[in-house]
Order: structure tokens, then C-alpha cells, then sequence
């Protein structure tokens, strides 16, 4: 079912080095009602490159549901919270959700 409403629901993603880390950001986000919602993967490996050398890493991710209007003061908290020099924090659109998803999205990022 399409969006009805004019508010843009997104999903930031970002990784962290251990769950209990994780959980730390996932609560933060969640209280301050930046996000409604958290979701964190667990374990997950990421190989990369990070100055000329191969890297691969045990990290969680953490999937927020919040809105556009959230999403400045979302980036700026994670930034300054976030244990690494340069941090993964990706947004997508969300072009497809059940209207009543939304609005709960809403509810709790207001």
C-alpha cells in the first residue's frame, strides 16, 4: 500500500563494533524519539578498505525507522555518539508502507 501521508518515513542504517554498542545507540535513538524504531542484526562481517588495506570486521547493524524531518538531528546524535572516525550512516526512502505503520512511525518521532 502506497504513502498517503506527506511525511517521509526513512531507514538509516549504520554499524557498530559489538552489540552491546548497538544496544547503547538503539535505546539513545529511541528515547530522544529521533527513531521509532531499531532493529539490530547482530553479526554481521564487513570487508573493506581502509587506508590501501583489506579489512574484514565482526560489527552489528542497526536499522532505524524515523522520519525526514528526524533526520538532521538522527545524524548529527549518531555522529557524535558513533566510536568510529568515519561512521556508515546511509538513509533510504521508504516508498511503500501500510498507512498505519507510518503513522505509528510518526506518533513516535514527534
Amino acid at each position: 500500500m502506497p504513502i498517503i501521508s506527506n511525511q517521509k518515513m526513512l531507514l538509516v542504517m549504520t554499524t557498530m563494533t559489538d552489540i552491546d554498542k548497538g544496544k547503547l545507540l538503539a535505546r539513545q535513538v529511541v528515547e530522544e524519539r529521533l527513531v521509532a524504531c531499531c532493529n539490530i542484526v547482530p553479526r554481521i562481517t564487513s570487508i573493506y578498505r581502509w587506508n590501501d588495506e583489506m579489512c574484514e570486521d565482526q560489527e552489528c547493524l542497526l536499522v532505524m525507522k524515523t522520519v525526514e524531518t528526524r533526520h538532521k538531528q538522527l545524524s548529527k546524535f549518531v555522529l557524535q555518539q558513533h566510536p568510529y572516525e568515519t561512521p556508515e550512516l546511509i538513509a533510504l526512502p521508504v516508498t511503500e508502507s501500510t498507512q498505519e505503520y507510518l503513522s505509528w512511525v510518526i506518533k513516535e518521532t514527534v
